[in-house]
């Protein structure tokens, strides 16, 4: 026999087995589960709780901020009710003052956004993180196939096991705390 041969063959065989194992293939039941991710991240209490500590550990500094925006708005409205009986000098440097004292206030806010942003972020990916533990747990308890979340155009309510995964977060959530 040819090389040639051996191959078509082999293809051959090979075809033969695989139409042979088709229907066992078909009839084999695949158990597949569907998340939906972001009603977990909004539902799961531990993203609320996350939400929660963020609000406190930061709005210290946003009280702060605003309240030095009420002082540079007291200082103008200073400004604009005695300009007039001021000397030029003196309303030259209020005014000075008041432009550093708002070109550090823009960069404060910045500051602060930037934290939060990554203070939220940062808790974002502990709860992912967590969300997928949970997922993957229920997923090996309850011998599933599969499981799919984002990119999802279509899931039945019979494979959606998205309310069973915020129960199970909710569950962890209430033993430890």
């Amino acid at each position: 026999m040819t090389k040639h041969s051996w191959k078509q063959l082999s293809a051959a065989v090979f075809l033969g087995v695989l139409l042979q194992l088709l229907p066992a293939l078909a009839l084999a039941q695949i158990k597949v589960g569907f998340v939906n991710i972001s009603k977990v991240l909004d539902k799961a209490p531990q993203a609320e709780s996350a939400r929660e500590r963020i609000e406190k550990e930061f709005a210290p500094r946003d009280r702060e901020l605003l309240e030095q925006q009420k002082e540079i708005r007291a200082m103008e409205d200073k400004l604009v009710k005695n300009g007039a009986v001021m000397s030029a000098t003196e309303r030259q440097r209020q005014e000075s003052e008041i432009r550093s004292l708002k070109r550090e206030i823009r960069r404060l806010q910045d500051e602060f956004r930037e934290d939060l942003n990554l203070r939220r972020s940062q808790e974002l990916s502990k709860l992912q993180r967590k969300v997928t533990e949970v997922i993957q747990a229920l997923a090996k308890a309850e011998s599933y196939d599969l499981i799919v979340t984002d990119g999802v155009i279509y899931a039945g309510e019979r494979i959606d096991i998205t309310d069973r995964i915020i129960a199970q977060l909710t569950t962890e959530f209430r033993k430890t705390n």
